[in-house]
């Protein structure tokens, strides 16, 4: 992978102790992934125009097979809409539900998993054994740094408008959200200017989250009643007992102890607005 220079952004996945790292230069031309990732079956999908790379599961209980994905190049709200080749229904990118075609109607939501957004050179010095992808994807694209989306990306301004509300945040700044049952919550990427550690909750659940602004970062987990700080070396808190190391599926405590980590993604605040709205909770109201 030595076409990668250390600051180029990639979305890393990590399960089971296989660790993936997707560059975002290749990801902004296809917006999709199909994987198998320490022996789960995933799909990224990434709205470029959302800021937004969220992981989800493909394989549902019921079904014998893997949905397998891809870029419809339609647009709903300013947010992409991928198709499974099963049935070629249309989904949802932000919420993993199906809006148009035979799975309309259905029930069916993909479960969200981790992901990471992280500099190379950060990504491989805790993966040395990472896997990335190669440039050689049979398609004939520019690959090149910042080539994919270079204008929107350095603009203030939307490809298409949008209501949202800017009273806190612009229109394309950047939060870490989190989903679960019955509750949402936004954290300005701001907020983790100079590698912060946070403790906060989403409802009534505790967390801890860990970012880094500049390499637009963030991971999050249950954090039960501890509290948490900044530890003494790369990869570690200070917390209750001691000294917990920082992991990709766990944060793992001096006894053993094990507290997971939860599934979110960063997004453009526009797009987290324009679909949760009143729904979420944006971190510092009152």
């Amino acid at each position: 992978a030595d076409y990668l220079a250390e600051d180029e952004m990639v979305f890393g996945v990590s399960i089971n102790g296989d660790h993936r790292a997707y560059p975002l230069r290749i990801m902004g031309w296809h917006e999709m992934f199909n994987d198998t990732v320490g022996g789960v079956d995933l799909a990224l999908a990434y709205c470029t125009l959302c800021g937004a790379g969220i992981l989800f599961e493909s394989r549902l209980p019921d079904r014998p097979e893997p949905f397998m994905f891809g870029s419809s190049g339609l647009l709903y709200r300013s947010n992409k809409l991928m198709f499974d080749r099963q049935t070629d229904s249309l989904w949802n990118q932000f919420t993993g539900r199906p809006v148009s075609g035979a799975l309309v109607d259905s029930g069916i939501e993909l479960k969200i998993r981790p992901v990471v957004v992280s500099d190379w050179a950060t990504w491989r010095r805790d993966h040395p054994d990472t896997k990335v992808l190669s440039l050689e994807t049979g398609h004939r694209r520019d690959y090149g740094s910042g080539a994919v989306y270079r204008d929107y990306f350095a603009s203030p301004e939307l490809m298409f408008p949008a209501r949202v509300d800017q009273r806190r945040l612009a229109q394309k700044d950047r939060v870490f959200g989190i989903r679960t049952v019955g509750a949402a919550k936004a954290w300005p990427l701001a907020t983790f200017r100079g590698g912060r550690v946070i403790n906060d909750q989403i409802g009534d659940l505790p967390l801890v989250l860990i970012g880094d602004a500049d390499r637009r970062t963030v991971r999050a987990y249950r954090r039960g009643n501890g509290r948490f700080r900044t530890g003494d070396a790369p990869n570690t808190l200070s917390g209750p007992g001691g000294t917990w190391t920082v992991g990709e599926e766990n944060l793992l405590g001096p006894a053993g102890e094990k507290l997971a980590r939860m599934p979110g993604h960063i997004a453009y605040w526009f797009a987290w607005n324009n679909y949760l709205g009143p729904a979420s909770e944006l971190a510092g109201e009152r």
